[in-house]
């Protein structure tokens, strides 16, 4: 792993950002659905000195959850290091809470995280389906939404720059396409993972399909402002502050 990056920050974007998405994913994807149809469970996930959380499905959907106490299974790790091997399939966890759910935990769980994970890194070719790629990049503006807060809370270098980020909403959007936002409080951001109503800045991209090559760093987001395909406005200072957290996104993701 680089060395600028910390491995209790990638916890914290592997739960709200990755795992975060999952949500998402249900609400854009009919195999996500039919994989959880008649499904109920709850699966939580306590990271010592880490995150805690809880994705509970039901019926097709799923929400996200604070705290993992109210859960039907249980995953308990005793470091961020081992949470985020799981993530990245090194390493499998072992519940304390649940066995008799485990079927639910090896199967439709495990099917929808790999689906999940199919959309985030594309097989070679993938992007070439219109519909695969506009869920895989509605997923990743959501992904980078949840990894920017967790990077402006946890990370060192992101925490100077969410110091200087005055209270109020940045919103991300695409035109014609899907809006996210991230919530400053007292210096500590949020990702509203729904359109903002308002916001107090912005930042907005021409197309999906020019969002996707910024996202996958095919393009430099300074000549894009510079050409109109980026868009930003409003209190300026936040946008700044926001697109050092940014550039840090892709150390943590990559």
């Amino acid at each position: 792993m680089d060395s600028t990056m910390d491995q209790t920050t990638l916890a914290y974007i592997n739960m709200y950002a990755v795992l975060g998405a999952l949500p998402t994913l249900c609400e854009l994807s009919e195999q996500a659905r039919t994989l959880l149809a008649d499904k109920s469970c709850a699966v939580g996930f306590a990271v010592k000195g880490g995150p805690q959380a809880t994705l509970r499905f039901a019926n097709g959907a799923c929400t996200f959850e604070e705290g993992a106490e109210h859960c039907d299974i249980k995953l308990p790790f005793s470091a961020p290091e081992k949470f985020n091997a799981m993530i990245n399939g090194t390493g499998k966890p072992f519940p304390s809470k649940g066995f008799t759910k485990l079927s639910f935990l090896l199967g439709p769980f495990t099917k929808l995280t790999d689906l999940l994970s199919s959309y985030l890194k594309p097989a070679p070719g993938a992007l070439d389906d219109e519909n695969f790629f506009n869920v895989s990049t509605t997923l990743m503006i959501h992904v980078i939404a949840g990894a920017v807060a967790q990077i402006g809370n946890h990370d060192k270098v992101g925490r100077a720059s969410a110091g200087y980020i005055v209270d109020g909403v940045i919103c991300l959007r695409i035109v014609n396409g899907p809006s996210v936002g991230i919530l400053a409080q007292n210096h500590v951001l949020s990702a509203i993972h729904t359109p903002p109503k308002q916001w107090m800045s912005y930042m907005e991209f021409s197309d999906i399909r020019m969002a996707r090559a910024l996202f996958d760093g095919k393009v430099n987001a300074v000549v894009c402002i510079g050409n109109g395909s980026v868009r930003v406005g409003g209190m300026v200072s936040q946008i700044d502050n926001v697109n050092r957290i940014l550039d840090r996104v892709g150390r943590y993701l990559a």
